[in-house]
């Protein structure tokens, strides 16, 4: 059997534009691209936890520290400026043993996107989360 597997995410950054005049995608600082293991083009899952919308789309890469996470095209409907956001993407085809052991990164960032940490298997569940709002 093959698995997809969480492969990693940025967890709650801040929506900076959304632009619904461009084409499509979501334009995320190079920064993080490179501590979350995202290629340009490369399928992402945009939650928004600001407002519960949840899509899909394409990373493109934004200028190294500029904090940008602009959503684009169609997306743009659903985030605003402001809005925190996780993205996230998967690993499809992983193999049984592999799944087993599987650790996926996440790369954790302040309120102006900027990289805190970046680290593999570093998820905690919910309640026992301490950064989890009530």
């Amino acid at each position: 059997m093959k698995r997809t597997m969480f492969k990693s995410k940025i967890h709650r950054a801040t929506v900076t534009h959304a632009d619904l005049a461009y084409e499509g995608s979501v334009t995320i600082d190079e920064v993080l691209l490179r501590a979350a293991d995202i290629l340009p083009f490369e399928k992402v899952a945009i939650w928004n936890a600001t407002n519960g919308s949840r899509m899909e789309t394409y990373a493109l890469a934004g200028e190294a520290n500029s904090g940008v996470i602009c959503v684009n095209g169609a997306a743009a409907r659903h985030a605003r400026p402001g809005d925190i956001a996780i993205l996230a993407t998967f690993a499809a085809g992983v193999d049984e043993a592999e799944a087993r052991t599987w650790k996926p990164t996440v790369v954790r960032v302040d309120g102006e996107n900027r990289l805190i940490s970046a680290s593999p298997g570093d998820e905690i569940p919910g309640p026992d989360c301490p950064w989890v709002m009530s």
